[in-house]
């Protein structure tokens, strides 16, 4: 293995993306122990790399946009890294790091402007890759000559995500003595599981033994709040509240989590609570890379032979996952 003693990875956009990028940290950690990592990271995704064990430091890169051009580039000139790893591809970056004299500038091929900034290029293509997001960040280590996984599962261990304690404010959401569900019904982007769903999977969990907490941010809450039944007893409307880091705070309090492709899916996954992510089938959006990685994490869909998903025509066919089958995982049959 040829590892630097200090790496930058460059993760620079969602919630979800970076989580998944906290087994790339681990990987590096568990192979090469004594590599210092600094992390690349969007403001807002900062509290998920708070929370890594694996990040020695984090370089926010709105402050290095602040900084200005010649700024930034002095912040990765005395970095003292020996190498910077572009997980997310950002040509700003990029260029930041060839000219404050990076030695090893490691990025895919596939985009143009690598050409110019990078001396490593490894070869391959996220879009049509059957490979998981965290399988292919992998890929980008190559160069050090650090293995591949044999398997999805061997990156879990290695996430490192430790799960911060509830504040008193997001204690005073938790009731005590019962069960707790974290559901998160919108999602940015992608194809979500529908509100109808979610309506009905919260009326079909046991009232005397769970308490269901809705999450979202203030824009998502004024447009869940139409079609939710909010109303119910054991359900906590949290939508507009919280921060990030106390989105993950909650998280880490609860039993189990309910979304589709989320940002907090994955947060939940690497909690180590029961995550339950409803995908479609289509590429790239599949489970196959993105289901979430962690101890107790499930990935369900409603036909992982989806016709009309394989050929990449639009399908609802996550909508018809049937909201008992998420109440199988959460309520199983003893």
């Amino acid at each position: 293995m040829n590892v630097p003693s200090r790496i930058i990875l460059s993760r620079t956009d969602a919630i979800g993306d970076a989580v998944v990028t906290l087994s790339t940290a681990g990987w590096i950690k568990h192979h090469a122990p004594g590599t210092h990592v600094t992390v690349v990271a969007r403001r807002y995704a900062i509290p998920v790399w708070e929370h890594c064990a694996h990040a020695d430091r984090l370089l926010v890169l709105e402050e290095l946009r602040e900084a200005g051009e010649e700024g930034a580039i002095e912040v990765l000139r005395t970095s003292g890294a020996g190498a910077i790893v572009h997980v997310f591809p950002r040509r700003e970056v990029a260029r930041w790091a060839k000219r404050a004299g990076i030695p090893r500038r490691i990025g895919t091929g596939r985009r143009w402007w690598h050409w110019l900034t990078c001396n490593e290029r490894p070869g391959f293509s996220r879009r049509w890759s059957p490979l998981h997001e965290a399988q292919l960040n992998i890929g980008l280590l190559e160069p050090f000559g650090l293995p591949a996984p044999a398997s999805l599962g061997e990156l879990v261990p290695h996430l490192g995500f430790r799960v911060p304690p509830p504040s008193e404010k997001v204690g005073a959401l938790l009731r005590h003595g019962k069960k707790r569900l974290v559901v998160h019904p919108l999602l940015g982007s992608g194809v979500g599981w529908g509100l109808p769903n979610f309506a009905s999977l919260m009326r079909l969990v046991d009232p005397g033994r769970w308490q269901v907490l809705v999450t979202g941010t203030a824009s998502e809450a004024a447009r869940y709040r139409e079609a939710l039944p909010l109303d119910l007893p054991h359900v906590t409307d949290t939508g507009g509240l919280l921060d990030l880091e106390e989105v993950i705070q909650l998280i880490g309090a609860c039993d189990a989590f309910v979304s589709a492709s989320t940002g907090p899916l994955h947060v939940a996954a690497a909690a180590g609570i029961r995550a339950i992510g409803l995908f479609s089938m289509r590429r790239p959006i599949f489970p196959s890379r993105w289901a979430p990685l962690g101890t107790d994490a499930h990935a369900l869909v409603l036909d992982p032979g989806c016709a009309a998903c394989a050929a990449g025509r639009a399908c609802d066919c996550i909508t018809r996952i049937p909201p008992g089958r998420v109440l199988g995982l959460l309520e199983p049959r003893t």
